[in-house]
């Protein structure tokens, strides 16, 4: 009879302890509610965080983080609060919601492919989302052109790298050209050779021929003096 009345004082002790917690989940939550809906995002934050503190797997208090988190630009947070909660829920509404918040965080940095994966998931779990589906066909078309910017950029490189190559054959291609114009050839170097002989041949001739008519003159001069004098 004791072991059953302590029993009793433990399991009403149980209920109203989780009964105070899930008081206090709901109040961190509306508080956080109506700071949200002010725009004051930062206590929308530490309520909901609060509310996570008394309940790890309130899937509401992740859901509503998350969309906190992302208004504060913080991505990173937001998509963990999102992904977590995305495993816990199974009211295939709710994953719709979080499937599509999902995709417009993808979506927002450009990351095409997986924001087209979220949003397809999102449309599994609530085909009638025209909202949803209308992100889906934006992001098909962004990732489209992504894809084309993409290749575009690849075949200019490639035209910059065969431009830049191209530009380096024509260099070398100059500078041998300059260097054989700069080089006499062995024709030139024959032609040079022969005109040094030819100038020392003259100038020996030259040379000669003024020595002949020094002696020539010296000759002339004694014959004008008259006879030579005898040594005494």
């Amino acid at each position: 009879m004791k072991n059953k009345v302590i029993e009793t004082i433990v399991l009403l002790l149980f209920m109203v302890a989780s009964a105070s917690a899930q008081k206090a989940e709901r109040d961190y939550i509306r508080k956080g509610n109506r700071f949200y809906n002010d725009s004051v995002y930062v206590k929308a934050e530490v309520n909901y965080r609060k509310s996570l503190d008394v309940n790890s797997k309130s899937v509401i208090s992740m859901y509503n983080l998350g969309n906190t988190l992302l208004l504060q630009d913080k991505t990173k947070e937001a998509m963990e609060e999102y992904a977590a909660a995305a495993k816990l829920e199974k009211d295939k509404s709710k994953l719709a919601h979080i499937h599509h918040n999902m995709g417009v965080v993808l979506q927002s940095g450009k990351n095409y492919a997986k924001a087209i994966a979220e949003y397809k998931q999102s449309l599994r779990n609530n085909p009638k989302d025209d909202e949803t589906r209308y992100n889906l066909a934006l992001a098909q078309k962004l990732l489209k052109e992504q894809q084309q910017q993409n290749k575009n950029k690849q075949n200019q490189k490639q035209q910059d790298q065969e431009k830049n190559k191209q530009n380096q054959k024509d260099k070398n291609t100059d500078k041998q050209q300059n260097k054989q114009q700069n080089q006499p050839s062995q024709s030139q170097k024959q032609k040079n050779q022969m005109s040094k002989e030819n100038a020392e041949q003259l100038l020996n001739s030259v040379m000669q021929d003024e020595k002949d008519i020094q002696d020539k003159v010296k000759k002339q001069q004694v014959i004008q003096g008259g006879r030579l004098k005898k040594d005494w």
